[in-house]
């Protein structure tokens, strides 16, 4: 057994391009390992929690239970998919993070033993894959993580070879100019690059101090590019899932600086960063699904991340949607999430008892992709939940999604979004997935134009890139919940004018409202709604049924409309299938500079016909009923 007294004092650097100022950080001293995230002796917290709450009682036991099963495997391989070695480091930081956890609250010593195998390996291939530095990122805080939480059993020898590939696969690629242009970023790789190494230089900081020095107050500057993205309500420009990876990611390096200096070096004031669990919060439906634009995938997960957050914001009705995962009893589903040991060290301190009602139902965020979501309950399984989306497909990650929307009501998605295609699929083809021009071959891929989203289409063009709209009224009034967006500038030179509308009327239905204007030619405008429900069309409406319930979706313009679905099966080679899932709408024509207002119903099949009255311009959505 090895103890180290630690004297570390982290000075104003200048490195990589960044002139930082002054940051005065206390000395540290006496800091043993393990330092990351949870202290020596803290690790009784986490038991009293345990003993307290059956929740994590629950949740310890699967973590306990998936280690076993990791056990079994042989360490992970250096197998490289295409590009990535992502999908290792992945596992690598789940296996290292679940197995260290165990050790520290057991001491059983198969979980020690096992941890160490796993870093060893790991700290033996060639490389982390620099070229990619996600995969450095992910595996270097695997490494750290294992290192500092084991670190008091390991062997002099073991010790060495895991450090030294922390410094040389890890810290010391990411100061070369070829590797680190996320320093810059302000999306999820600054996020996860920056907290990875700043794992890395905490787990060797005695033995590296100026490395460490270095890498740490980099990253606190480097940090602050992507957390002001959040600003001003803590709208998150790259959508469910990669909130997912970079918040989860910025917390961990949050969490892991505070717990070592006892400062956040005002990181957390970034406008809109603590406020984006109310953003996460209401980005699930009432059927659990997320509101999924985006390189999103299309199921919901539980975050750790959000019981960080709920703690600093002092509000436990943020925990809503999480306590509902944990009302599952089958614990073990949740063991696929490579930083759920983090979700006791978060939530330990946290009554779910507690857990209260979302006072708000409606939630609006503006920023470079705004978003709106409205509901009429967050108790009712057979409430209406209504999400849209405005802002621009040039952010990151970005689909041509301006103007769409998801709905929900009696326990069904109506209104689906597609969401991602796995990158390989494409990039094994020779498909550029990221390009962000208007003619990059990003915009052939499918899902993710506007033909494929719940918006719509002109005269069979794109959307514009360097279009962008902004949310220019929003209501969350229970009778009437409402957002308007005008759409003209992602839609220039093809309409006039362009605005949408999108409301839930008296608790009972829906309503997406276009107020349009032709350009000086006649124009196709194409109206579309993707659905896992099977379609029944007619005059002027579609009855969707799905589950033993139905929605009646009813065009009330004065202009003829053809009704039409269209198939979503790939037509190319690399566009992935799309079983089950089916575009409905319609079309219409239009002669040059002629106005045209579109309204249509999303009915619910328990809403009787008289209950459904509704006809306002979008200018009066903002007066009185």
């Amino acid at each position: 057994m090895r103890k180290v007294i630690v004297i570390v004092v982290f000075v104003s650097i200048a490195v990589c391009g960044f002139a930082q100022p002054s940051i005065k950080v206390k000395t540290i001293t006496g800091k043993l390992h393990p330092r990351i995230l949870l202290l020596k002796g803290e690790e009784g917290l986490i038991v009293q929690s345990i003993a307290n709450d059956q929740v994590w009682k629950n949740m310890h036991e699967a973590i306990l239970n998936e280690c076993d099963n990791i056990i079994a495997l042989p360490p992970v391989e250096r197998i490289q998919i295409g590009r990535r070695l992502l999908d290792k480091s992945r596992e690598a930081l789940r296996r290292v993070f679940y197995l260290s956890y165990a050790w520290r609250l057991t001491s059983e010593k198969k979980y020690f033993q096992r941890c160490e195998k796993e870093l060893l390996a790991i700290s033996r291939f060639s490389d982390w894959n620099p070229s990619h530095f996600l995969d450095v990122a992910e595996m270097t805080m695997a490494v750290s993580i294992g290192y500092d939480w084991i670190y008091a059993e390991l062997s002099d020898e073991s010790a060495k070879i895991i450090r030294e590939a922390i410094v040389s696969k890890g810290l010391n690629q990411s100061l070369d100019p070829k590797f680190n242009s996320w320093l810059r970023g302000t999306n999820n790789w600054n996020q996860v690059c920056n907290a990875g190494m700043t794992f890395g230089a905490l787990a060797v900081a005695e033995d590296y101090p100026e490395l460490s020095e270095n890498i740490i107050s980099r990253a606190v500057e480097s940090i602050k590019l992507p957390m002001a993205e959040y600003k001003p309500d803590g709208a998150y420009p790259e959508g469910y899932g990669y909130w997912g990876y970079g918040t989860s990611f910025n917390v961990m390096f949050l969490s892991a600086v505070e717990k070592v200096f006892s400062t956040d070096f005002g990181l957390n004031s970034a406008p809109g960063f603590l406020q984006t669990a109310g953003f996460m919060q209401n980005m699930t439906g009432v059927t659990g699904l997320p509101f999924n634009w985006g390189d999103s995938g299309s199921g919901g997960n539980l975050s750790p991340a959000m019981f960080w957050l709920a703690q600093r914001n002092k509000n436990l009705s943020q925990l809503w949607v999480e306590k509902s995962y944990l009302q599952n009893d089958k614990f073990s589903v949740f063991t696929r999430e490579r930083l759920l040991p983090a979700i006791m060290i978060w939530g330990k301190d946290l009554p779910l008892s507690q857990v209260s009602e979302p006072a708000i139902k409606g939630w609006r965020g503006e920023g470079a992709n705004p978003v709106c979501m409205m509901r009429t309950s967050w108790t009712d399984k057979n409430a209406i939940y209504l999400g849209f989306k405005a802002g621009s497909s040039s952010v990151n990650h970005g689909h041509m999604d301006i103007g769409s929307f998801v709905m929900e009501s009696e326990g069904v998605r109506w209104a689906s979004d597609f969401g991602m295609q796995e990158y390989e699929s494409l990039e094994s083809k020779g498909i550029e997935v990221f390009g962000r021009t208007q003619g990059a071959q990003r915009w052939s891929i499918f899902r993710l134009n506007n033909k494929a989203h719940n918006t719509l289409t002109i005269n069979d063009q794109l959307q514009l890139v360097k279009g962008y709209a902004k949310i220019d009224q929003f209501s969350d009034r229970p009778d009437f919940m409402y957002a308007v967006s005008d759409l003209s500038g992602v839609y220039e030179n093809q309409l006039a004018a362009e605005k949408r509308g999108v409301a839930v009327v008296n608790h009972k239905f829906v309503v997406i409202r276009d107020e349009l204007i032709a350009s000086d030619q006649p124009t196709t405008v194409r109206w579309t709604m993707m659905t896992t429900a099977k379609p029944e069309l007619d005059k002027g409406k579609i009855t969707l049924t799905r589950d033993g319930h139905q929605l009646v979706l009813k065009v009330n313009s004065p202009e003829k409309v053809i009704m039409k679905t269209w198939s979503t099966a790939p037509t190319t080679s690399y566009d992935a299938p799309n079983p089950g899932k089916i575009l409905v709408g319609f079309e219409m024509q239009l002669k040059a500079g002629q106005k045209q207002t579109i309204q249509v119903l999303l009915i619910p099949g328990s809403v009787k016909p008289e209950e459904v009255k509704f006809e306002k311009s979008l200018d009066k959505w903002g007066t009185s009923n």
